[in-house]
């Protein structure tokens, strides 16, 4: 069985209450257990992967929830650190589709803190997952990309753009290629959503999305590239430019909050520790991810609950 270790953030999520009525002197927010790679490792353990999570985590009240919340999803900390920073914050807005869109508090947390001690050694047993803001953000992200030549597991990395983190393109490319590089000299797999290429592509080229990773796949020798469209679903594109397109699966959309995150646990789930084919990989990540945008926040489906929803629209 695979060891997934998967490495980056983890935050809250403030998230205004729509069951209380506001008043200009007072309103009510709803702390919500979140951050990108956290979201991936609790959906992949909720499907039964076996999973640890390569974090630093504060040991303040938020801390000791997000604890709590990863633990409760047979996920282990052996790998996470325990920093005395605070954890980092997430203001939420979501717009009248549920799309949403983040403000980010982060000067001096726990997340961004890593030094060279705290990174395990990685081998062909595990599949390391590392994702989103912990790659661009200083100063770790220049530890964990000093990391990189001594994993010696399959890698993926999911870039997750946060233009409110660094607003310009340019930069933000800067700080994504060489991961690209890294990622692409273990023959990994990289993950991208439409809006993350729309955003690099200021900087990089480009206006495909579909075109512009299979130009990162040939450039960076990537394994294979991912990209979610959406309620469109996904396609993958392999080396030699080979393209495999899956449809989403309709939802009541309540909010995409952790719908990429979740995606890229079932794709992996299925594609790494089940072996499955390329397009039902693509098919177990979108149906994982409707689920996950018919409910408040991240709350990733088990895989029975999957199951049951590629059943119904398999026989529909």
């Amino acid at each position: 069985m695979t060891r997934f270790v998967v490495c980056g953030e983890t935050l809250i999520d403030l998230v205004e209450s729509s069951t209380d009525v506001p008043t200009s002197f007072r309103s009510t927010w709803e702390a919500l257990s979140a951050g990108g790679p956290m979201n991936s490792a609790v959906a992949l353990g909720t499907l039964g992967a076996e999973v640890q999570f390569l974090g630093r985590l504060s040991g303040d009240s938020f801390g000791r929830q997000l604890r709590e919340h990863v633990v409760k999803a047979d996920v282990g900390l052996d790998l996470a650190t325990e920093s005395t920073q605070a954890t980092s914050i997430a203001v939420v807005s979501l717009d009248d589709d549920g799309v949403a869109s983040y403000v980010f508090h982060f000067h001096d947390t726990a997340n961004f803190g890593w030094r060279p001690e705290e990174l395990p050694a990685l081998d062909a047993g595990d599949w390391l997952h590392i994702a989103s803001l912990s790659c661009v953000v200083s100063p770790g992200n220049q530890v964990l990309l000093d990391w990189m030549p001594s994993v010696r597991s399959g890698v993926s990395y999911d870039i997750n753009v946060r233009p409110t983190v660094i607003t310009d393109p340019g930069e933000y490319w800067a700080r994504v290629e060489p991961w690209l590089r890294a990622v692409g000299e273990r023959d990994g797999i990289l993950k991208a959503s439409d809006v993350d290429i729309a955003f690099l592509a200021q900087a990089a080229g480009g206006s495909d999305p579909v075109e512009i990773v299979t130009g990162w796949v040939e450039r960076y020798g990537l394994g294979l590239a991912v990209v979610t469209l959406g309620p469109d679903g996904s396609v993958a594109v392999e080396p030699g430019g080979a393209v495999t397109r899956v449809p989403g699966f309709p939802t009541e959309v309540v909010d995409t909050v952790g719908a990429g995150d979740t995606f890229m646990a079932g794709f992996l789930e299925a594609r790494v520790e089940q072996e499955l084919s390329l397009e039902e990989s693509l098919r177990r990540g979108a149906a994982a991810a409707s689920i996950v945008c018919s409910r408040q926040g991240a709350q990733p489906p088990t895989a029975a609950e999957v199951d049951a929803l590629i059943a119904r629209a398999t026989h529909a």
